[in-house]
């Protein structure tokens, strides 16, 4: 079945060509039919502030996903109905997290693709990528991979980046000319330095209403609050048991009045429970923890792009858990040195994080994180990157 699939996609994409696109039709998607990340950040913003004569809509290979974002007042459709699959071959402009598949591949011929992607950072990627499962595809050019994924191998017109020293990476990982990306920061950054009002109306508007309940009862009610978000590791090993003991670390973080929460990303497979533990919750890996991230203290991560964005709130401490180094570094190798852009007090072993969490001896050095704000995010880090995605797209229009 998957075979005929993969026939019958190839079929359709050079029919999608065919199709005239209207320049005032923008669609958006995710990865996997969520709605989620930077798409979804500029489509909220689009549908808001946008120009009036532009038709904003989200498309999904999720049933669930259009009801969700129908019930916030917005327009989505199944990508698979007759509406959704008009909208995806007569509109001129894709927006997107990852890959043409997060609305769908074989309906992108003739379309303007806009890849905002997910994460600035160190890691190699895509066209990079030289090491581990995901060199198959790329650099060792598998041919039964490429075929199974032939979005991997669609080059965006534009990719959304943040600095020229962010874009020279990026630009080599999806074979595009650096004229091609297009540094204007990150939507989904928004809402860490918003207003409190702006955020919380925000919440309240768009997000599920287990959020705005989750940031009342943390607010204000610790003294240190904690989040753990490790990065996606290639082998979907379920980081939390393997690498903490959580029991003990309960006892420390209950006696210093703090809350730790842990946030899996969403490809992690969890085959731990928690239990009854008093001051450690788990996030589901599948909600959007960016509203929330502005009432944590202290972020605990490794290798993850979420430093960056973290590092754009001032006055927040970062603690670097590297217990696997050695043997991530095999699985995923960096573009960049990773000691010489990172920011954050280090951690080797789970004794090691035990003693700071304990001793609070990890406040951040202000001229460490200026220079990594300024390297990763430099004139982009002032929080419109929305705004500026809908005015470049409008000159091009022109």
């Amino acid at each position: 079945m998957k075979l005929i699939a993969y026939i019958i996609s190839y079929i359709i994409y050079p029919l999608s060509f065919l199709f005239p696109r209207s320049r005032r039709k923008y669609v958006f998607g995710s990865y996997r039919g969520s709605f989620a990340d930077n798409a979804k950040y500029l489509f909220i913003y689009s549908s808001k502030n946008g120009d009036k004569d532009i038709r904003y809509i989200w498309l999904s290979t999720s049933r669930a996903t259009v009801r969700k974002v129908r019930g916030l007042g917005l327009t989505a459709y199944w990508v698979f109905g007759p509406r959704g699959l008009w909208h995806a071959l007569t509109s001129k402009y894709w927006f997107f997290n990852s890959y043409t598949s997060d609305i769908m591949f074989c309906l992108s011929g003739g379309a303007c693709c806009i890849n905002l992607w997910h994460g600035v950072g160190l890691k190699r990627i895509e066209f990079n990528t030289v090491s581990g499962p995901l060199a198959d595809r790329f650099s060792k050019k598998n041919k039964y991979d490429a075929f199974c994924h032939p979005e991997s191998f669609r080059r965006p017109d534009w990719l959304l980046t943040s600095t020229p020293f962010q874009t020279s990476m990026f630009a080599k990982a999806f074979r595009l000319p650096e004229s091609r990306c297009l540094e204007l920061g990150y939507p989904r950054n928004w809402i860490l330095n918003a207003d409190e009002n702006a955020r919380i109306g925000y919440v309240d508007r768009y997000e599920p209403a287990g959020t705005r309940q989750f940031i009342d009862r943390i607010k204000g009610k610790y003294d240190k609050v904690y989040v753990y978000m490790p990065t996606w590791r290639d082998s979907q090993r379920t980081v939390f048991t393997q690498s903490m003991d959580l029991e003990r670390l309960n006892g420390i973080l209950a006696a210093n009045n703090s809350l730790l929460i842990l946030k899996p990303h969403a490809n992690v497979i969890l085959t731990d429970s928690l239990g009854s533990l008093s001051n450690i919750v788990l996030a589901d890996p599948k909600s959007d923890i960016y509203p929330i991230l502005p009432y944590a203290s202290v972020l605990i991560t490794d290798y993850s792009s979420i430093l960056y964005d973290w590092l754009l709130m001032e006055g927040k401490d970062v603690i670097l858990y590297l217990y696997d180094y050695a043997d991530y570094v095999k699985e995923r190798d960096f573009y960049y040195p990773f000691d010489e852009n990172v920011a954050g007090c280090r951690a080797h072993t789970f004794d090691e994080l035990c003693s700071l969490i304990e001793s609070g001896q990890y406040t951040q050095n202000p001229d460490e994180r200026k220079l990594i704000v300024e390297k990763f995010w430099g004139k982009t880090a002032s929080y419109d990157s929305s705004r500026k995605i809908l005015d470049f797209i409008k000159n091009q229009r022109k």
